[in-house]
């Protein structure tokens, strides 16, 4: 009988992990059968995706709360399925609460639960490790220092490498000449997030920043990189840049190359900062949230840093700009310090060859793939001693 394993992203950086996921496992185990929910990448690996990611899309408690009874409709069909199906596996992807109470289900069911990106229980509510101790099978962990915590509490834990180190690499075609734009040029890349609560905080934010650089500087160009599923269309509606001489590139390869090659990022914290990290790609990291869900992170995160790419190199290799911190006076002025002192972004440039070391070598989908083969295959990892990612 065929082997069934339901695999459950809820945005688009895991919707890229689970696709290479499949794609190694597919090549470990040929044959198998895939359904959950995802987006585009993982569809194309062979995934039936019965949700996609932009319905999940959602970010704060403010945007939870306001989404309730969707995202709880979401979840009730997620456990109809793995109630009628009874898959082999259940892999999921990041998206923590919503997985969680996913895996607790499974668990009731009897079904095997691989759980791939931990919750950051280093940066707040640490409690959350008792959930996934009674309710997944395997954690598989993107960095070294997470692994202790598991191991503490009796969870099977793995520390794979993160996969953004194989996914991230200089575009062949330089940015501007995607463009059309002379050599010379100097670019300002504009990089507001992917969910929907993200564009609404940021955009219009990014969009009177860059009408204050272009005031003072108009010989800069800005590069817009939109997330998947986010357009132009949608982007204006929220706050129209007609004024200014802004493009917009959408895709991996693309926004790789936007990173590579631009003079400076301002970029939303998340996966983002870490991708532009790996290409040294200089930047100011901004966030915007509810005024409720800052109220409660801020009295639980214990974190000097937010920028995973801050967190990585373990100091403060690039500027934060969070909450009432994150106006476009502040960033339009820091943005056109930086843009006209080479020394400095160069500077910038070589602290952050630091965060490839530190994320340790390329391989991260194939070590998840072989979890999952041996979860499928035992029902348990066959050893606990794998931590050598680096």
């Amino acid at each position: 009988m065929t082997q069934h394993v339901v695999i459950c992203a809820g945005e688009s950086s895991g919707d890229a992990l689970g696709a290479g996921l499949v794609h190694e496992l597919s090549a470990l185990e040929p044959g198998l059968r895939y359904s959950g929910m995802g987006g585009t990448q993982m569809r194309a690996a062979g995934v039936d995706t019965l949700i996609d990611v932009a319905e999940l899309a959602v970010v704060g408690l403010v945007d939870v709360l306001v989404n309730y009874p969707r995202l709880r409709r979401l979840f009730r069909r997620m456990c109809r399925h793995l109630e009628t199906q009874r898959p082999d596996l259940l892999v999921l992807v990041d998206y923590v609460e919503f997985n969680l109470r996913l895996a607790a289900h499974a668990r009731r069911l009897g079904i095997r639960v691989l759980f791939y990106v931990s919750p950051q229980l280093w940066a707040w509510r640490s409690g959350r490790i008792k959930r996934i101790r009674h309710s997944v099978d395997a954690m598989a962990v993107l960095f070294p220092f997470e692994t202790a915590v598991y191991e503490k509490a009796g969870v099977a834990v793995r520390y794979v490498g993160n996969p953004l180190v194989d996914r991230v690499r200089p575009a062949d075609k330089p940015i501007r000449e995607t463009l059309g734009l002379p050599p010379a040029t100097r670019l300002l890349g504009l990089l507001p997030g992917s969910r929907s609560g993200e564009l609404k905080r940021h955009w219009p934010m990014l969009v009177a920043t860059a009408r204050h650089v272009h005031a003072t500087h108009p010989d800069v160009r800005f590069v817009v990189s939109m997330a998947p599923g986010v357009t132009a269309d949608r982007l204006t509606d929220l706050a129209a840049g007609d004024d200014l001489p802004l493009q917009f590139v959408e895709g991996e390869v693309a926004t790789h190359s936007l990173m590579a090659g631009a003079d400076l990022l301002l970029i939303a914290s998340g996966t983002a900062t870490l991708e532009a990290g790996l290409l040294q790609a200089p930047m100011l990291v901004f966030y915007r949230m509810g005024a409720l869900s800052h109220a409660v992170f801020s009295r639980l995160v214990r974190l000097e840093n937010i920028a995973l790419v801050n967190i990585v190199g373990e100091e403060r290799l690039v500027p934060e700009y969070l909450q009432h911190d994150a106006t476009p006076d502040r960033l339009a002025r820091d943005a056109a310090d930086l843009l006209d002192d080479r020394d400095r972004l160069e500077a910038m440039r070589e602290r952050l060859a630091h965060v490839r070391e530190r994320l340790g070598e390329g391989g991260a989908d194939r070590r998840v793939a072989e979890m999952a083969r041996e979860l499928l295959h035992y029902g348990h990892l066959r050893s606990s001693d794998h931590r050598e990612a680096m």
